[in-house]
């Protein structure tokens, strides 16, 4: 279990992402880079414990195996842990078989400083899992705007295809001004707020069937 929190985390939903800056491992070499550089495209920054461990590489590879479907959709995937940047290629590097990600096509960020998981509010800060990073996953629109966020404890790990539903979702949602039901797929219906009618037949042709 996770005690009270002894800082203020900044991520809230429904407005601008903490701003981030750090080092990268990109699968070729190491580079600085910041949020606002992927202004335009919508963002998955997931969060994960530490490198060279269980679950996680699971998951790591899960994303990576999964990034054109993220590209084909104007997302970029980062994963981030306290881990160093150095720490981050040689994962990268060492295969699957033995463990590791190789092939990875996704970037690994460092969080060395912990300042980046205190701001997304997941750092473990007492306990014996104290200076580690919960499994969180953030959803950040083109302008910056967190949209989703959730959090799983460190010893289950995450469905990549929700993610890819719910990115699909907000963005359906931001073009069309429509609202997403539970469980919506790309042409699934929707159902419009500001039209009492069409609000009217969605409940009766889809919500009365339930």
């Amino acid at each position: 279990m996770v005690d009270k929190l002894s800082y203020v985390p900044k991520a809230i939903i429904g407005q601008k992402a903490p701003e981030f800056q750090g080092m990268i491992w990109n699968g070729k070499d190491f580079k600085e880079v910041k949020l606002s550089d992927y202004k335009g495209k919508y963002v998955v920054l997931f969060f994960y414990p530490m490198d060279f461990t269980f679950v996680c590489p699971t998951e790591i590879c899960a994303f990576s195996d999964a990034i054109e479907q993220f590209r084909g959709i104007n997302t970029e995937v980062i994963g981030c842990s306290v881990d160093s940047h150095f720490t981050h290629r040689e994962y990268a590097l060492k295969p699957r078989k033995e463990g590791g990600l190789a092939p990875l096509d996704i970037p690994l960020l460092s969080d060395k400083s912990h300042q980046i998981s205190q701001d997304y509010g997941v750092l473990i800060d007492s306990g014996k899992e104290k200076g580690v990073a919960l499994r969180g996953t953030f959803i950040i629109d083109g302008n910056g705007i967190l949209r989703q966020f959730s959090v799983n404890d460190l010893n289950v790990g995450r469905n990549i295809e929700e993610i890819i539903r719910l990115v699909k979702a907000f963005q359906f949602s931001e073009k069309h001004g429509d609202v997403c039901p539970s469980k919506w797929q790309p042409g699934g219906k929707t159902m419009t707020p500001s039209d009492p009618e069409k609000l009217k037949n969605y409940w009766q042709d889809e919500h009365a069937q339930k």
